[in-house]
């Protein structure tokens, strides 16, 4: 019994200490020992009233290195996350400054929603303040009905536009109801020998007319592409100008009423105070400049289209006189004192046999 007490105590001092070894499993070059750790788990008892727990060892051609690290299980480890490398010299790599460029970006966007939505509110709170009477608007009166009058001007040079192209399209149906009529006694007058002098005739006077109702379409056509040209474009210009003077309108006094309703007993800070002193006076601004451009291009408007309807009163009034009182030449001459390019008879007046 004492020979085998001897050789568990030389086996424990043989054995690695139970803080180093607990629970590690070490792996190593050739010339090593591997070592199964746990004295827990692999146990000796001792006979005849002694005993004790003893870690095996296990001698192989592999054995651990003193240089190699052990592992602590115990300590919780922290996942590397493998886009974001760690920048242990303090360098700032690609992915940070793209983060960083992302977020920049986002909070710009941020700001620009939060900037849009506090304007969009302050302005519809205005259109309703005024509705209901309890806000006072900024009133140009002098400017105001001078824009009133462009609106009823170009309502009224719609109506004509509209009555105009309805008297072009009945008129186009009349001219070739006359173009289908004279083919029809031109062709009579051949099958008819005793009836051919009334058929020509009547064929040569339809033809007549419409050689002249062309030309006459003509001069409604350019009277029609010039107003619409006036009122659809030339005016609708200064329309979006006049819309976007009224917009800063509304803003301007959406941002006077927060300045005058703003007190400065009762404001909390100076910052704010002076942002919003700072916005009103930004849309004061932008309201008076609005208002300049304005009233410039409806002077100049009002020039343009003086002349405009001027040259086209004109013309419209010759070639109507001139075509209903039979003028051929004078209904030529008006379509060429105003460069309206003339289309060939023959081609418009020739029968479907010529073609």
């Amino acid at each position: 019994m004492t020979d085998r007490e001897r050789s568990i105590h030389e086996m424990l001092k043989d054995a690695p200490s139970l803080n180093d070894s607990c629970g590690a499993v070490h792996t190593g070059t050739e010339g090593g020992s591997l070592v199964l750790g746990s004295a827990s788990s692999h146990g000796i008892a001792g006979g005849g009233g002694g005993g004790g727990n003893v870690g095996v060892g296990v001698s192989g051609p592999f054995g651990a290195p003193s240089s190699l690290p052990l592992r602590n299980h115990s300590a919780p480890t922290t996942p590397m996350s493998p886009s974001s490398p760690p920048s242990g010299n303090g360098i700032l790599s690609p992915t940070d400054s793209g983060s960083g460029s992302i977020i920049r970006t986002s909070a710009s966007k941020i700001d620009s929603l939060k900037n849009w939505s506090i304007s969009t509110y302050k302005c519809t709170r205005q259109i309703m303040l005024e509705k209901l009477g309890k806000s006072q608007r900024t009133v140009d009166s002098e400017l105001e009905a001078q824009i009133e009058q462009l609106r009823e001007t170009q309502r009224k040079y719609l109506s004509i536009l509209r009555l105009t192209r309805a008297f072009s399209s009945h008129f186009q149906h009349v001219v070739v109801t006359q173009h289908a009529l004279a083919d029809s006694f031109a062709d009579l007058a051949q099958k008819n020998p005793e009836l051919q002098k009334e058929f020509t005739c009547n064929s040569e006077t339809q033809r007549n007319l419409t050689k002249n109702g062309e030309l006459l379409l003509n001069a409604l056509n350019f009277f029609i592409s010039s107003v619409n040209t006036l009122c659809n474009k030339t005016i609708d210009d200064t329309l979006l100008t006049i819309r976007q003077y009224e917009t800063a309108r509304i803003e301007f006094d959406a941002y006077r009423m927060d300045l005058e309703n703003t007190k400065p007993e009762l404001t909390p800070s100076a910052a704010a105070l002076e942002e919003t002193q700072r916005s009103y006076a930004q849309h004061k601004e932008q309201y008076e400049k609005l208002r300049s451009d304005v009233a410039v291009k409806m002077q100049f408007l009002d020039e343009n289209r003086i002349k405009v309807m001027h040259k086209q009163l004109i013309l419209l009034h010759n070639a109507i006189a001139a075509y209903f009182s039979g003028n051929a030449m004078a209904l030529e001459s008006t379509l060429k004192q105003f460069n309206i390019k003339l289309k060939s008879p023959n081609a418009v007046t020739g029968s479907w046999l010529e073609q």
